[in-house]
């Protein structure tokens, strides 16, 4: 419901590293959110195209953006990554424009390089469809993403980092094993053991922002001891400036 009504944005995190940059799980109003950025980020200067997984709220935006990093797939450059039930049975990307890009299936336990920023997907995720979890190698320290997933153990050890991006959508749990997605006590679990020196929440459903994820953020902060904010919409991070980074 969120992202039907758009109550939060859906565009997905861009990330600048150096030279490179990425669009990481470009949903529902990616482009549009992009150009109306200040300041305005243009899809055409776009190397790669990350996807977690292949859910609409994920990957909506992957043709439109994947057109205007490849001038309308005439332009043979640029990078998508993505899991292979995205790629194959009800593909998320048209052909002409996987044709123009040098297209990687991301793989559990597989590292990835484009140009000189190394990254790995260490597990799959405990969700719907194929999904992994993100963990990147950067100059000023290590950055993972933990995407849509219920909880288990394992996930703390494969994408141990110092700036942790949680997707955190329910603010309690839910009897129906069906939700496959964290909730705060998860989030607080995985803290507990992961001690990254900042995470960031964010993918947040009705419950999370009823809750208020900023007061999130601080209870979550107080109880781990781990510096914790809320993602909002257009917010930058700048890992240079990060706490103890």
């Amino acid at each position: 419901m969120v992202v039907a009504k758009q109550v939060r944005a859906s565009g997905g995190i861009w990330a600048h590293f150096g030279r490179f940059d990425a669009i990481i799980d470009p949903g529902p109003g990616t482009l549009v959110r992009a150009l109306a950025g200040r300041p305005k980020l243009d899809p055409s200067k776009l190397h790669a195209i990350i996807l977690t997984h292949r859910h609409l709220d994920h990957s909506a935006d992957a043709n439109i953006i994947a057109d205007a990093m490849t001038n309308g797939g005439w332009d043979k450059r640029g990078w998508l990554f993505a899991p292979c039930d995205a790629l194959d049975s009800e593909p998320v990307v048209y052909s002409y424009l996987r044709d123009a890009m040098q297209v990687q299936v991301l793989r559990e336990g597989n590292s990835y390089r484009v140009d000189d920023v190394p990254f790995s997907t260490p597990l799959r995720m405990r969700h719907g469809v194929e999904t992994y979890g993100l963990r990147f190698e950067l100059p000023v320290g290590t950055v993972a993403l933990i995407p849509d997933t219920e909880f288990f153990p394992e996930i703390a050890a494969a994408l141990r980092a110092e700036v942790v991006i949680l997707n955190l959508l329910r603010y309690e749990p839910h009897g129906d094993t069906a939700i496959q997605h964290l909730c705060v006590a998860d989030v607080e679990r995985l803290l507990d053991e992961m001690r990254p020196r900042l995470a960031v929440i964010t993918h947040f459903g009705m419950t999370m922002l009823k809750a208020k994820p900023w007061e999130v953020a601080e209870g979550l902060t107080a109880h781990t001891g781990v510096k914790v904010v809320a993602a909002r919409d257009g917010m930058t991070l700048d890992l240079a400036e990060a706490p103890a980074l």
